[in-house]
């Protein structure tokens, strides 16, 4: 299976990921990511910088967060645009506070703020601690009403915002259990906040289906995943985190200023309903 994952994505150059940051213009913007050290949350992190925005990269406070960071940082740099790592809990409502203040006290402002973290868990709910139950439902969807409740009152005050949380081709499926339960919720939640933080923030979110870089995670709890999964897909192939950071900056941009409350389901297809 391993030999056929390539076949799955559609490769992008750094080139084209740069060619394509053209057309959605982010200068002067100060972002927020969470669980940005790595994974999709750091190419996250450089799509938005590529379209000009400064970046804080939040993730948990841990030896490998922080040598992630500093590789992240080293390539933000090179982007000539400012870039702070802050390590933050994004679940616990005390450290949410200080990551909050000390982006603020960093970059005067905050302008967008992607709500990246999320771990994933498909254990049945019957073998489920619920000490893991809270972790999943805090890190995925209570950590976007701690960061919204800290920041969307600024953002309103300074006229603009934009709030992109993620949800996951998980909420639309019935056997992912806490995991796409909480990802269920985010799609409410997005669509709620749309509702109170307009007319100055826009709150829309986005859900990949199985993304490339991630199905050897997956493989490993289910090995021919990956090869169901592209064959109810129309386009054939998996999505890559280039991609979906492209998607997540592209709703940043004035492009899709007319934009909220909506989820943008992510996946070629493959989730499309059928009989």
């Amino acid at each position: 299976m391993k030999g056929k994952t390539k076949n799955m994505t559609k490769d992008t150059t750094k080139d084209e990921a740069e060619d394509a940051s053209k057309s959605a213009t982010l200068k002067g913007k100060n972002a927020l990511v969470t669980g940005a050290s790595r994974n999709l949350g750091a190419v996250t992190a450089l799509a938005l910088a590529r379209c000009g925005s400064n970046v804080i990269i939040n993730d948990i406070d841990s030896t490998q967060s922080r040598a992630e960071a500093e590789k992240l940082l080293k390539t933000l740099g090179e982007l000539e645009v400012k870039a702070l790592f802050i390590p933050a809990d994004v679940t616990r409502s005390s450290e949410v506070h200080s990551l909050c203040r000390r982006s603020l006290d960093a970059l005067g402002k905050i302008d967008i703020v992607v709500n990246n973290a999320g771990p994933f868990n498909a254990q049945p709910f019957l073998e489920l601690e619920e000490k893991t139950w809270d972790s999943i439902m805090d890190a995925n969807l209570k950590a976007v009403y701690l960061t919204t409740r800290e920041l969307a009152p600024l953002m309103k005050s300074h006229g603009w915002g934009r709030i992109v949380t993620m949800c996951a081709g998980s909420a639309y499926v019935r056997n992912h259990g806490v995991y796409g339960l909480a990802k269920a919720a985010v799609q409410v939640l997005t669509e709620s906040l749309a509702l109170e933080l307009g007319p100055e923030i826009t709150v829309n979110s986005v859900a990949p289906g199985q993304i490339a870089e991630s199905l050897p995670d997956i493989q490993r709890i289910d090995p021919t995943f990956g090869e169901r999964y592209t064959a109810r897909a129309p386009l054939k192939r998996l999505v890559t985190r280039e991609e979906v950071a492209r998607l997540i900056a592209l709703l940043c941009s004035p492009a899709f200023d007319s934009m909220t409350g909506v989820v943008m389901r992510f996946d070629g297809g493959a989730e499309i309903p059928r009989f």
